[in-house]
């Protein structure tokens, strides 16, 4: 889709044009969706959460100025609703930097290749709190300090959770290529 088009799609939107609401949902359903799969506990959730996230988009598209990119707004908008979900759900603490020693092993690379669905399954069990930090760093590509501030816990706090998901990520990566071998 062009830049015009998407434009044009966008005030459509803020008309509240049903039309126009069900093309840019068409188009950008495959990737929020991807988003939800990433955080929710299950696929239901995921769905239900991807709902209500396209019900927020529409409802607050009058907020978007035209400046930066409209799939990145909406995808903020997504981020920012399964975070707020699972802060209701999820009692487990983040890990504290301060008191984990941290081994980064980052030349054990795993070469074998995974499917998207399992790889998304290994994700997916990790402790919600290395999950969270996980998809935000490595998918969302925020940084630590935004990390921090989106879910109130210290840089060195969000920095081991990645560390130590990264781990877990590669001993599951690597019972699962024993596995399948």
């Amino acid at each position: 889709m062009n830049k015009d088009s998407l434009e044009y799609l966008i005030k459509q939107c803020q008309e509240q044009n049903r039309k126009a609401q069900e093309e840019i949902y068409l188009e950008f359903s495959p990737v929020l969706f991807s988003i939800c799969l990433r955080y929710a506990e299950s696929y239901e959730d995921a769905q239900d959460i991807f709902q209500e996230g396209f019900i927020h988009i529409f409802n607050k598209v009058n907020q978007f100025k035209f400046e930066g990119s409209f799939e990145g707004w909406m995808k903020r908008i997504m981020v920012n609703l399964n975070l707020e979900k699972l802060k209701k759900k999820n009692t487990l603490p983040f890990e504290d930097y301060e008191k984990l020693i941290i081994t980064q092993d980052d030349d054990e690379d795993i070469e074998d290749n995974f499917d998207y669905q399992q790889l998304l399954e290994v994700v997916h069990n990790l402790p919600p709190q290395y999950r969270q930090v996980f998809n935000l760093y490595v998918f969302e590509e925020f940084t630590h300090q935004e990390i921090a501030e989106m879910l109130n816990i210290s840089v060195g706090t969000s920095k081991s959770n990645l560390s130590r998901a990264r781990n877990l990520l590669k001993q599951k990566l690597n019972l699962l290529k024993t596995v399948n071998k």
